[in-house]
């Protein structure tokens, strides 16, 4: 199909649309309510959680567009392909499953209906509403993503500017009377002293350093639809928008957070940043403003979900091509429906460990790919720097489980040892052993490089 796509130079209005649709297929579910309840959980220390926020939540997703960029990668898997062809599917797998059918596609169809539908039905009826709702949900996400050709004018043309239309408005009523200064609502015990480290592990929640890896596929896949098949002029196709829509994205990341902490003012502590947005919204414009948080949320959800399930399909039939871009895109939707309705709070409470594993490894891959040109991509740097970071990140996911786990005789014992690594305690333990293993990586090449280096300049001696 690609090769009957005319190449053409691309204008202004390509790359705002191009740019629209990167920044819907990365906002979706939890980049809105993550950071409002991040915004009360840090009160009047917002500001830090937020730059805190804005590293793994921003800067590692545009590090993630840029690791396809620079590598030329068309999917998570020639990420992971240094380590060798087993790995790079472990890892695609992995990636797509998480965020994908068992956490991140669920979660869209979920947080839609917890926000935005849930206040409309008596709780006994609303088992039944989110199985009905869910159903339709993913039909829809299904019908909407069939054809790849199509995905970047129906998001990036019509679902985001709507979603944005609705949400600047919810701003403006909200910012014109603010229900309390910011910086003087109190903050959790945990902000207080570490604001912006909670602010980077919450960053992780919305999943988007790994949907980086995971959706170069779809962008990569519009991009050549747009008539930019060569990989080079791809690649900075891709660098260039991915820079802008992030840079939008992180200002609506503020601006969510600093309304979550000004929410204190007439609102207590929520669950979640689902609850605070119906709170909030509810408190300004009562059943309309429901209404429009129904839409608002269900729209910028949708068009997540349409990215992440064409991703799957995407790179699930290129991998396992004995099924098609459409079966797998039936089987992506129909786990995903089902998952979802195990109901928003659990999917939260067992991807949360999962995520302290994958982070850590799509960080360090993530700065690999990035700086590849520098050893040529040497599988020696990449498995020093992997095997470094994997063993400190099952000690995260071990001590992020639910109590049934991390509260163990095992999760007690693994506790035991994890304390024992430096920044243990703020959860990033993982950080210092990947930059010893980077040590050890690059003297390895190094090494090997002289090696070489000696052995071409030896002459064979004349008999």
């Amino acid at each position: 199909m690609l090769n009957r796509v005319q190449k053409r130079n691309l204008t202004k209005r390509d790359y705002v649309t191009l740019s629209s649709m990167i920044f819907a297929l990365f906002f979706g579910a939890g980049n809105l309510i993550f950071p409002l309840h991040l915004g009360q959980l840090a009160g009047g220390h917002w500001g830090t959680a937020a730059v805190g926020f804005l590293v793994t939540a921003v800067l590692l997703p545009l590090l993630s567009v840029l690791a396809v960029c620079v590598t030329k990668s068309k999917g998570v898997y020639d990420i992971g392909k240094p380590l060798g062809a087993t790995f790079a599917v472990v890892f695609m797998v992995l990636i797509h499953f998480t965020i994908g059918p068992f956490f991140g596609t669920p979660r869209t169809a979920t947080v839609s209906f917890t926000v935005g539908l849930a206040p409309f039905f008596p709780a006994k009826y609303q088992s039944l509403a989110l199985l009905l709702f869910s159903a339709a949900f993913f039909g829809l996400a299904y019908y909407l993503s069939v054809e790849q050709s199509k995905i970047m004018a129906r998001v990036g043309k019509l679902l985001n500017p709507l979603f944005l239309l609705l949400l600047v408005a919810i701003f403006a009523v909200a910012f014109s009377s603010p229900l309390a200064h910011a910086g003087s609502t109190s903050a959790t015990a945990a902000y207080r002293t570490a604001g912006f480290t909670n602010g980077f592990l919450q960053g992780y929640n919305t999943m988007d350093a790994l949907a980086g890896l995971a959706l170069g596929v779809t962008i990569v896949t519009a991009v050549n639809f747009m008539g930019q098949t060569d990989p080079n002029k791809a690649a900075w196709v891709t660098a260039r928008a991915g820079f802008f829509s992030m840079a939008f994205e992180g200002l609506i990341y503020v601006l969510l957070i600093l309304l979550g902490a000004q929410s204190l003012g007439q609102v207590k502590l929520s669950d979640n940043g689902g609850v605070a947005f119906d709170q909030i919204v509810n408190h300004y414009m009562g059943s309309v403003g429901q209404a429009i948080l129904a839409v608002l949320i269900i729209t910028t959800c949708l068009t997540t979900a349409i990215g992440l399930v064409a991703a799957f399909a995407q790179d699930f039939h290129k991998h396992f091509g004995f099924l098609s871009y459409k079966a797998w895109l039936r089987i992506t939707c129909l786990a995903s429906f089902l998952t979802a309705n195990v109901g928003l709070n659990q999917i939260i409470a067992w991807s949360t460990p999962v995520l302290m594993f994958l982070y850590p490894l799509a960080m360090a891959l993530i700065f690999l790919s990035i700086l590849s040109p520098l050893f040529h991509k040497s599988s020696v740097v990449y498995v020093w720097v992997v095997v470094f970071t994997v063993v400190p990140a099952v000690f995260d996911m071990v001590a992020a489980f639910p109590a049934v786990v991390s509260q163990s005789a095992f999760g007690q014992a693994m506790a035991h040892v994890q304390s024992f690594l430096p920044l243990a305690s703020s959860g990033m333990d993982w950080l210092v052993p990947a930059l010893v293993g980077a040590v050890f990586g690059a003297a390895h090449y190094l090494l090997l490089q002289r090696a070489k280096a000696s052995a071409g300049m030896e002459v064979p001696m004349k008999r």
